[in-house]
């Protein structure tokens, strides 16, 4: 923790100015997180200090705001592709990516509990750079980055503003924005400069050729290029209680008719969950589709 407020500090974070009782003062607080490797082994541990963005009010402290969503169909055409051509998919991560973008709005925060300054204990933090969980800050480093990869020539998708395009008389590269950054094209020593020029502009850890994102894990042989969620499934079972359970070769039955009669399920917000875990591995197993398909029908109400 003492790293972390320490980096924050030497990054300009914030500049403590006194209170006054006009102003929207949101708390923070630290999140612990442990970081996994794509065979469910301890990769790191890390400690972020995030802001309790729900304290916000629009039009005050935030006005507008944007979540990424990288769709199915996109992913699945963009490693078609790759396989199609003998492509190679790079994977490179942006080193506190949110915390990149311009803080245009005036954010007052309280000090931490633990981090309090001893000159001005009952001063407060003005944010002059982003924190995570502020309800802007995904739409501000999307802009930053949209803005930096349209001034490189790259053009963004009309079906989905994840994608970004690059064509030339010589080569076509492909990026793809969610938590990681996907570069694939068909000239390698481009991609290469594409690389260089994101880690020139922004703080990039390099990872190489794609093997785990967004739950997927990637991998290829001889035969081409395969996208697996195991662990995400192992870890859906955990959480449904059914590790130890049988598999199944038909995962739902078309002719059962399911109704919306009977006793209330005795924990809703479980079902849903699992529902909408159920949907996320449709990517890779789209066999079970239509019974996700039926289950999301009850969402509001199971019974």
């Amino acid at each position: 923790m003492e790293e972390e407020f320490i980096d924050l500090q030497k990054n300009n974070t914030w500049e403590l100015v006194p209170f006054f009782d006009d102003m929207n003062l949101i708390r923070c607080k630290w999140v612990f997180r442990i970081k996994y490797n794509s065979d469910g082994s301890v990769l790191k541990y890390k400690v972020r200090l995030v802001a309790k963005g729900f304290l916000q009010n629009s039009g005050i402290d935030y006005v507008e705001t944007f979540s990424l969503v990288v769709k199915a169909p996109t992913i699945r055409v963009l490693f078609s592709l790759a396989v199609t051509f003998g492509w190679d998919v790079q994977q490179v991560d942006v080193n506190n990516a949110f915390l990149n973008g311009d803080l245009e709005e005036e954010v007052f925060m309280s000090q931490r509990d633990g981090f309090v300054s001893s000159a001005h204990p009952s001063h407060v933090c003005k944010l002059k750079k982003f924190l995570y969980r502020l309800k802007q800050a995904p739409r501000a480093w999307y802009t930053k980055l949209r803005n930096a990869l349209q001034s490189w020539g790259f053009l963004r998708a009309v079906s989905d503003a994840s994608l970004f395009i690059k064509r030339t008389s010589t080569f076509v590269i492909f990026i793809l924005v969610y938590v990681d950054i996907l570069i694939t094209g068909s000239d390698f020593a481009a991609l290469q400069a594409c690389i260089h020029d994101l880690d020139t502009h922004f703080a990039l850890k390099t990872i190489g050729s794609v093997n785990y994102f967004l739950g997927f894990k990637a991998y290829r042989d001889s035969n081409g290029l395969y996208l697996t969620q195991s662990k995400y499934v192992l870890d859906l079972l955990k959480k449904a209680a059914m590790s130890n359970c049988n598999s199944c070769e038909t995962p739902f039955d078309t002719v059962a008719s399911l109704t919306n009669e009977g006793e209330l399920f005795a924990n809703p917000s479980l079902y849903r969950t699992l529902v909408g875990s159920l949907q996320y591995l449709t990517y890779t197993w789209p066999n079970i589709a239509f019974g996700v398909n039926k289950l999301s029908q009850f969402l509001a109400n199971p019974k």
